[in-house]
């Protein structure tokens, strides 16, 4: 693939990005008014159980696929996810590292918690991320848009 294929990538990524931080958006303010508690009627537990979906593929499209497309373009080669965070803290892709492995570190633990009594704490948790997760999207975005990576509107991809 070339840069031309990954700038269109990410472009799209980006705008997929884009629509799920929006949907991500709206339950993080339902969830909010819901609160923690220790127990949730069966519409606030569908509310988190939205939210918690939703944080999971926010981080996954920005961690998974915009950061390794930016790499690529960067011609850049982190070996472990550690890597690639520090790399992107030091290229000022990111605020930081460690927000952003606190970040993936969730979303491993929300794709693989089971325990009902755990899920108060990964609530808690991701409302203690949401805002480094939307900060990190934010200047990884403000990244792009100083190497005019976006596209340009009618025009296609900048090369």
């Amino acid at each position: 693939m070339n840069d031309k294929n990954h700038l269109s990538k990410l472009n799209k990524d980006i705008n997929d990005l884009t629509t799920s931080v929006e949907s991500l958006k709206i339950s993080f303010s339902k969830c909010k008014r819901i609160g923690i508690k220790q127990e949730y009627n069966f519409d606030e537990q569908e509310s988190f159980d939205s939210f918690t979906s939703k944080f999971a593929r926010t981080s996954d499209i920005y961690s998974q696929k915009i950061l390794k497309t930016i790499f690529i373009l960067l011609r850049e080669t982190p070996k472990s996810f550690i890597d690639k965070a520090n790399l992107a803290e030091k290229l000022e892709v990111i605020p930081s590292a460690e927000n952003l492995i606190s970040i993936r570190d969730l979303r491993n633990e929300i794709a693989h918690e089971y325990m009902l009594e755990e899920l108060p704490r990964i609530y808690k948790e991701m409302f203690l991320n949401y805002d480094n997760l939307i900060s990190s999207i934010d200047k990884t975005k403000e990244f792009i848009a100083k190497r005019n990576w976006e596209e340009e509107k009618g025009k296609g991809t900048n090369p």
